[in-house]
């Protein structure tokens, strides 16, 4: 998802994809590449304030540490012709790290690493634009749950977001692109990655889920207190219970 400030100060977002009666595992699959990988940006001078934004972060909180997470770099989405096949989408991936997300897609100076252009994918080829995850858990009583994050995580400090985070390349085995150029290892590799995007939001919500009851609300009144990609996700979410209703 795309995001920036809107006129009321919230978190705006683009909507890149969306199936509202979703998907299973064996319709979404992966190809993972370094050709996804997140191109340097030409100026120099750019390109070394993500270290010096992230040394700056890291002085400030002792918690935060640098990780390898899968880089997005675009999609196929296949709808056959005949209605009683199922649609695919092929998610494109390659690695980047959380110090990069740190310097680029949250700089004060983010709007120059951007390359004008209709294509989101050349637009943000000099971010790190690390693939995340988000579920909506909606209670048994029709409620839905909603986290508060902590004033002193690196990414939206106290905002409203839903349970999720990020797939890990290390769950799979991967720590770079080396050692899987082979066909049959590229093969055995976009398999697994695509059973990590399902197996990590599992994950994520076993960790997080816990909070009390009194702090369940109305999902519209916090709404404009969430980052612009949770607020994508509200969307998508709406998008699925009007598809629910309609058929």
């Amino acid at each position: 998802m795309e995001e920036k400030l809107s006129c009321d100060g919230g978190h705006e977002f683009k909507l890149l994809f969306s199936c509202p009666s979703g998907l299973s595992p064996s319709q979404v699959s992966v190809v993972f590449d370094e050709a996804y990988d997140r191109n340097l940006h030409p100026d120099h001078t750019l390109e070394k304030s993500i270290s010096e934004i992230w040394d700056a972060r890291v002085q400030q909180s002792s918690s935060l540490y640098n990780g390898t997470k899968f880089r997005y770099g675009g999609y196929n989405f296949n709808v056959e012709n005949d209605p009683k096949q199922q649609p695919h989408v092929s998610l494109h991936l390659g690695l980047t790290d959380y110090r990069t997300f740190v310097g680029t897609n949250l700089s004060p100076m983010w709007e120059r690493f951007l390359v004008p252009s209709e294509d989101d994918c050349i637009q943000c080829q000099h971010t790190s634009s690390p693939l995340g995850n988000g579920a909506v858990v909606e209670t048994s009583d029709r409620r839905i749950l909603v986290l508060q994050r902590s004033n002193k995580v690196g990414e939206f400090p106290g905002y409203f977001v839903f349970p999720g985070g990020h797939p890990e390349p290390q769950e799979v085995g991967i720590i770079s692109h080396e050692g899987f150029q082979e066909l049959n290892q590229c093969h055995m590799i976009n398999s697994k990655v695509s059973q990590e995007m399902f197996d990590s939001i599992v994950r994520e919500v076993v960790e997080e889920i816990g909070a009390p009851a009194d702090s369940l609300s109305d999902l519209e009144n916090m709404a404009s207190k969430m980052p612009g990609c949770h607020r994508g996700g509200y969307a998508l979410y709406k998008l699925m219970v009007q598809d629910t209703s309609d058929s």
